[in-house]
């Protein structure tokens, strides 16, 4: 009865390919669930179509604390899509979602669960620094963030990640938001609510290997980009009505030189130039406005943004899909 009273907590743990680091991981967890005895625990492993043994780990500690859960998805979908499934199928009173590379650390947990009490609704993580990382990376990352906040209305959290404690009402909105290009570090500033920010200084991974590359952070960056603002599309439009600008008054000089001199004006040269810059251009810009169709044959196409194949052992109808 004691037990019933008390508010569940839903820690989330997105993986793909973590079988070195999740028995550190719960080991790290237990302690702090043992330690926070006000709240009931269940931490959910959602596993992304891993290809090494993570899933048989997941079922291993599923048998050693039945507080733990796991979601298997049926082949990899991607973090974005793995953090909506597990959000799906919490149960807390409030989720705290955390990587499994223990880059983020556990032990901000009894202080996140703090601030909820007192009130507000994301407690999110804030890294005063990232060990481990290159300075390209902290430097393209930190113009990213600077050039998406100076192109939307809504207000980006820098330098966080997804390490962050939500209320239920948090979960209940992004879970309405059924988009398949996700973007979640941007729909967590969009849907609002009361925040609060914690530092912290960022570890470096305690095993194993990262999954992210340059290629996948510019494909995250693009969708970040074309998620929260139509900049690009305006900045397409305003440079082309430049380079008109430019055209018209350079071909009026080209006529009223002729008119004047009585000569063509030589410059097969600078006419190629022109030519094929005007060419480049234009398949930039067609590439701009691909990406935002792209999105919309993408988003126009509904399919279900995943399929289960077990929960905690049982088969999945995925009746919750489209919630």
């Amino acid at each position: 009865m004691e037990n019933e009273n008390k508010k569940l907590v839903t820690i989330l743990v997105p993986a793909y390919n973590e079988q070195d680091v999740l028995h550190m991981l719960y080991e790290r967890l237990k302690a702090i669930m043992d330690e926070q005895a006000n709240y009931n625990f269940e931490v959910l492993l959602v596993n992304d179509g891993s290809k090494d043994n993570t899933l048989n780990i997941m079922k291993e500690l599923r048998e050693k604390d039945k507080r733990i859960c796991y979601l298997n998805l049926s082949r990899n979908y991607g973090k974005e899509t793995a953090m909506i499934a597990g959000l799906d199928y919490s149960k807390g009173d409030c989720v705290i979602i955390i990587d499994a590379d223990l880059q983020d650390p556990p032990e901000l947990i009894p202080e996140m669960l703090k601030y909820w009490e007192e009130g507000y609704d994301d407690v999110y993580a804030k890294r005063k620094s990232r060990k481990g990382e290159s300075f390209l990376k902290k430097f393209t990352s930190k113009m990213y963030y600077k050039t998406l906040q100076s192109v939307t209305n809504i207000e980006i959290q820098k330098d966080t990640g997804d390490f962050r404690l939500l209320d239920r009402r948090c979960v209940e909105a992004l879970k309405s938001i059924r988009e398949s290009q996700r973007y979640t570090k941007g729909l967590f500033s969009w849907i609002g609510y009361n925040k609060k920010e914690i530092l912290f200084d960022r570890d470096s991974r305690a095993a194993g290997k990262t999954k992210w590359n340059y290629g996948k952070l510019i494909n995250l960056s693009i969708d970040g980009l074309t998620s929260f603002t139509t900049a690009p599309l305006r900045w397409a439009a305003f440079i082309g009505l430049g380079v008109s600008i430019a055209g018209f008054i350079y071909m009026m000089i080209i006529i009223i030189k002729a008119l004047i001199y009585g000569i063509d004006v030589p410059g097969y040269s600078s006419t190629m130039v022109v030519i094929l810059f005007l060419g480049g251009l234009q398949l930039v810009f067609l590439g701009v406005i691909g990406e935002y169709l792209g999105r919309a044959f993408y988003e126009s196409k509904g399919r279900p943004l995943y399929f289960i194949e077990q929960y905690n052992g049982e088969k999945e109808t995925n009746a919750n899909l489209n919630k």
